[in-house]
C-alpha cells in the first residue's frame, strides 16, 4: 500500500442534478453557464463544471462529465447530458424524463415502478430541488421538461447487472449521498439487496448466491430457475446470506468453486481475504480428525492453493463433502432459520457437489 488517500467521486444522480441546474440557469437567464454549485444529500457542497452549453429558443442543453474519483466505476468519464425545455402554453409543472442511454424499469422490486425511467428517488428529489431553487424568484407558469441522456449509456449498461435487474435500454441514475466512496463495497451490497428484492418480487422462492459467473453458470445448467433468482454475491458472502435472511427468502443456494467455498468453510464472511495458507492448515486439521480423510491432511498442509489440494486429491469425495458440510455449518451460524443448500462448481463448469 502506498498510503495515498483515495479520492472520492460523484454519483450519476449528483452529476445529473448538476447538469439540470446548469440547463435551468441557462434557460432562466439566457446566458451560458460554466459552473454550478450543489448541496449534496450527504450535506456536503460540491462544484461541477458545465460543458457543451447550447441555447436555442425555448431550450437549453449542457452536460457534466462524471468523475468517480478513484473508484473503478464503469460510468467514470461518462457524459451526463440534460436538455431543458419550456412550454409557455401549458400548465405549471416539472417533468423529468430519460432519453438516449437511460434505462426503463421492466421488473418489480426496484425503487422505481415498472414502466418508469430508471431515475431513482433521491436523484429525482435532488433534481426537483435544484429546479425549484433556480426558478424560485422567477416563477414560470409553464411546463418545464428536463430530459437526461447518456450517449453511450446503452453500451455501458452491458457491463452492469441492469438487464438482469430488469432495467432495459441503458443506465440508471443512482445515488443516495451524492458521493462515490473509492473502492467501496457499498455499491456491490446495494446491488445484492436490490437483486434479492427483484427476485422476491418476481416470485422466486429460491435465490442462488454465487461467488462468480463461472459458478453461477454451472448452477444454471442444473437448476432451471428464472434469471431473477440468480444473485452475484461476489466476495460478500456474509452480507448476502444475512440479507436473504432479513428479507425472508424461503431457500438459498450458496454456489462457488472450491477455493471460495474453503474460505467460507473457514468462517470468512468476506472471501477476498488472502489467508489461503492458514485456511489450508485449518482444512488439514479437519481432515486429520477423520479416518476416511486423514491421508489427505499432509497434502492439505503442503498445497500452495485450495485448487491444488482438490486436484491432487483426485477430487476426493470425502474431502469435497467435508468442505461443503463446513460451509453449511457456517451458513447455519450466520442465518439459523434460513434453509441453505451448497453447490460446488468444478473449474470446467461441471457440478462436483450439490446438497439436494
Amino acid at each position: 500500500m502506498s498510503g495515498k488517500e483515495l479520492r472520492y467521486g460523484f454519483t450519476t444522480g449528483a452529476c445529473a442534478a448538476a447538469a439540470v441546474k446548469g440547463a435551468a440557469q441557462m434557460l432562466r437567464d439566457q446566458l451560458l453557464v460554466d459552473e454550478v454549485q450543489l448541496t449534496l444529500p450527504c450535506g456536503k457542497g460540491a462544484r461541477f463544471r458545465i460543458e457543451g452549453g447550447v441555447l436555442r429558443d425555448n431550450t437549453a442543453s449542457c452536460y457534466v462529465v462524471k468523475d468517480a474519483g478513484d473508484d473503478p466505476d464503469v460510468t467514470n468519464g461518462a457524459q451526463i447530458h440534460v436538455t431543458a425545455q419550456v412550454d409557455m402554453f401549458t400548465k405549471n409543472r416539472i417533468v423529468i424524463q430519460g432519453g438516449t442511454g437511460i434505462g426503463k424499469v421492466t421488473k418489480p422490486g426496484l425503487a422505481v415502478p415498472v414502466g418508469e425511467w430508471a431515475i431513482n428517488p433521491v436523484p429525482r428529489s435532488m433534481i426537483l430541488e435544484v429546479v425549484k431553487e433556480v426558478f424560485a424568484v422567477r416563477c414560470v407558469p409553464a411546463t418545464l421538461t428536463f430530459t437526461i441522456s447518456i450517449p453511450n449509456g446503452e453500451e455501458l449498461a452491458k457491463k452492469t447487472l441492469n438487464e438482469r435487474l430488469g432495467i432495459i435500454g441503458g443506465l440508471s441514475i443512482l445515488g443516495t449521498s451524492g458521493i462515490v466512496k473509492p473502492i467501496s463495497t457499498r455499491a456491490w451490497t446495494d446491488t445484492v439487496d436490490t437483486s434479492i428484492d427483484v427476485a422476491l418480487a418476481c416470485g422466486s422462492r429460491t435465490v442462488v448466491l454465487s461467488t462468480g459467473r463461472s459458478s453461477e453458470m454451472a448452477v444454471q445448467r442444473i437448476l432451471k430457475l428464472t434469471d431473477e433468482s440468480f444473485v452475484m454475491m461476489g466476495d460478500h458472502f456474509g452480507y448476502s446470506l444475512q440479507s436473504c435472511a432479513r428479507k425472508g427468502v424461503p431457500e438459498v443456494v450458496v454456489a462457488g468453486q472450491f477455493a471460495k467455498l474453503v474460505k467460507i468453510a473457514c468462517g470468512h464472511e468476506q472471501t477476498h481475504v488472502t489467508s489461503s495458507e492458514l485456511d489450508l492448515v485449518t482444512v488439514a486439521s479437519w481432515l486429520a480428525e477423520n479416518r476416511a480423510t486423514a491421508h489427505l491432511a499432509t497434502l492439505a498442509r503442503e498445497a500452495n492453493t485450495a485448487r491444488q489440494l482438490l486436484e491432487e486429491s483426485g477430487f476426493d469425495k470425502a474431502l469435497i463433502k467435508l468442505v461443503c458440510d463446513k460451509v453449511a455449518d457456517v451458513c447455519a451460524e450466520l442465518a439459523p432459520y434460513l434453509k441453505v443448500r451448497v453447490f460446488l462448481a468444478g473449474y470446467q463448469g461441471e457440478m462436483l457437489y450439490f446438497d439436494r
